[in-house]
This record gives structure tokens, C-alpha cells and sequence, in this order.
């Protein structure tokens, strides 16, 4: 593939190695350890005879401008500190795995910056640093070439390892379900249910299930969104989303009780075993405490606790992964952030 000059138009360039794409259970790099281990970044590193020198030269008769008036570089060492403000990109494709096939030159395509720019990731000028810093791959492959053409509706395109999504069509949206109402779309034996709730968005056309199930006795966060690949990966165990959650139990509990727990418990449908426990406060034959873990199976709390002799007596969901319930009021529903959404595509490796 060619790389691209600074008007984005494709130049000669050496044959360099592709980067690996990041597997779910691989730890993200920093860009100082991507360049610290030896391998230098594969992206449109600018090979031809222009690399280094600045903006290119126009060719003769050429009517094209340079992408950017002057001729000062972007400067790296303020791109490996710049604020990353990743948002959904405006035309991208997120179901689309098309991320191991390498950055791919466009020529009726649109500037990387200029898609990082509309995407709400930094200024122009900005984009153009964390480009030169290597923060920024396109399908598998860092770029750090300014001006590459790239075709928006299908390049993935990630920034600090985190995807920048883009479709107006997707929904992603956080619910503090409140205690005694079903985790259902709708319930034919009308009691109260999640889909009461989204009703209105649900008739104006937007089509929205529940990631996971929160059973009625238990209140808190429940994410809904139609984005069906991150909702299947959210649930999935392999994937080891962690949940937290605050549970208040019946009796005092040990100190030998989170050790118990991180061992793990024998259920009638398998093990399961907490990834952390905290105590947070014993009062009155009550202990109020903090448990997280990865599993989704049905009840699986309220299961593991009557399990070990501290039966749960009330339950609040308060965490998925990155996304917290914080003040919400239950019954009410609140739109996902741009970090948040991109915080739960990085965890399910999307």
C-alpha cells in the first residue's frame, strides 16, 4: 500500500511490517511501549523521498494546496500528552471487523485528522499530534503520516487502543432499574417491566433490548442499547466484564469471608468465585459490602451469599465496567458518554 504525502496523495514508500491487532486478553500498550519494544510502527511512516522534510512539495502543474498552511510539523512531544476526547466518529461502521487488513489509502477518501477532527478527538491540529505521537491505528495499523485518505463508513479507526465509533443510529443508553420491576421488554402478566420505561422510544421506532437481567428484587444499573455485537460480548463471560455491586446481608460478616469468596463457591450450576470483596460496614446483625465479579448467571449473588450463610436481604448494582450508576434516581434513564461507550468497546476488545 502507499503511503500518503502531506495533500494525501499516495507516495512511494519501504515495505513495513503490520502491526498486530490487540486480542481481548492482551494488555493495551502505552505508545512508549509500543516503540520501546522494538518494533517500530507500521503506519504511513512517509518512506518516499518527502519523509522528514515538512510539508511535501506540490508536483509540477499540480493545483492541489498543502492540507495545512506553513511549514512547521506536528509536534510529538505534545501529542503524547494531548487530551484524548474520543466520541463516536460520524460515519462508522462498529459491527464491521474489518480491523486486521491494515490502513488502506483512499484517494476520494477523507484526511485521517479531518475524520479525528469531526469525531470530536482533538482540533486538526491536534488530531495531527496524536497522529505524529503514534496514538492512532486504522483497521490494525498505527499511522503516523498526516494526510492519509481513508474511507470513513469502513475504517476502524482507534485511538489509545480505545475504537472511535461513529453511527447515529446506535443507542446506548444506562437504567437505575427500580426494586420489583421485571428485566422484560414487556410482561404478559402486567407487572411493571423495563420495557414500560423506553415505551415511548420504543414506539417512536428505536429497537432496544436489556444487556443481561436484573431480577425484580434487586435494583440499580442495567445498560439497553440495539447495538447487538456489543451487547452479546457485554454478556458473554469469556470476555470477563467486571459488576459490581452493594449488598446488604444478613449478619456479621468475618474477615475470613472475602478469602472464602475469592477461592470461589461451589453452586449446583457450577463454581463461581468473586474478584473482589470489601466489608464496608457491620451494623446491627447487618453488614452492608462491596462485591465484584464477572459472572452473569441467573441470581448469581444472591445464590453465592445463601451459599456461604449470609443470605442477602437488599441489592444494588452500582458498576458495568466502566459505566456507574452514581446519582441516577431509579426509574430513570440517562444517555451513555462518548468515554463510556468507547470505555465498553475497549473491554470487549471491539
Amino acid at each position: 500500500m502507499a503511503s500518503a504525502s502531506r495533500d494525501g496523495t499516495p507516495g512511494p514508500r519501504k515495505k513495513s511490517s503490520r502491526v498486530q491487532k490487540t486480542g481481548k486478553n492482551a494488555p493495551s500498550q502505552s505508545p512508549s511501549a509500543r516503540h520501546s519494544s522494538g518494533k517500530k510502527p507500521t503506519g504511513k511512516t512517509g518512506a518516499g523521498k518527502n519523509s522528514g522534510k515538512g510539508r511535501a512539495a506540490p508536483t509540477a502543474g499540480s493545483t492541489r494546496k498543502p492540507h495545512r498552511k506553513g511549514s512547521s510539523k506536528p509536534d510529538v512531544t505534545s501529542g503524547k500528552v494531548r487530551l484524548n476526547n474520543a466520541k463516536p466518529a460520524r460515519h462508522q461502521v462498529p459491527d464491521a471487523d474489518l480491523g486486521d487488513s491494515g490502513a488502506t489509502y483512499v484517494a476520494d477518501g477523507v484526511r485521517l485528522q479531518k475524520v479525528l477532527a469531526a469525531a470530536g478527538v482533538a482540533s486538526r491540529r491536534g488530531a495531527e499530534e496524536l497522529i505524529a505521537a503514534g496514538r492512532v491505528d486504522v483497521d490494525g495499523e498505527i499511522v503516523t503520516e498526516q494526510g492519509l485518505r481513508i474511507n470513513p463508513d469502513t475504517a476502524i479507526i482507534r485511538v489509545d487502543g480505545a475504537r472511535v465509533v461513529i453511527d447515529e443510529s446506535k443507542q446506548y443508553l444506562a437504567l437505575n432499574k427500580p426494586k420489583g420491576w421485571q428485566s422484560t421488554m414487556s410482561d404478559d402478566q402486567g407487572r411493571p417491566c423495563v420495557g414500560d420505561i423506553v415505551a415511548e422510544r420504543v414506539m417512536a421506532g428505536q429497537r432496544l433490548f436489556h444487556v443481561g437481567r436484573l431480577d425484580a428484587d434487586t435494583e440499580g444499573l442495567l445498560l439497553l442499547t440495539n447495538d447487538g455485537e456489543l451487547a452479546h460480548r457485554l454478556m458473554h463471560p469469556s470476555y470477563e466484564v467486571p459488576k459490581t455491586y452493594m449488598a446488604t446481608l444478613r449478619g456479621e460478616v468475618p474477615r475470613s469471608l472475602g478469602r472464602t469468596l475469592r477461592a470461589g463457591v461451589e453452586l449446583e450450576d457450577g463454581p463461581v468465585a468473586v474478584d473482589s470483596f470489601t466489608a464496608v460496614s457491620v451494623y446491627e446483625g447487618q453488614s452492608l459490602v462491596r462485591i465484584t465479579l464477572h459472572e452473569g448467571r441467573n441470581r448469581i449473588v444472591r445464590r453465592m451469599m445463601e451459599e456461604v450463610g449470609f443470605p442477602v436481604t437488599a441489592l444494588v448494582r452500582t458498576h458495568v465496567g466502566a459505566v456507574t450508576l452514581g446519582e441516577q434516581r431509579p426509574g430513570s434513564l440517562r444517555v451513555l458518554n462518548r468515554n463510556e461507550i468507547g470505555e465498553l468497546y475497549k473491554a470487549v476488545g471491539l
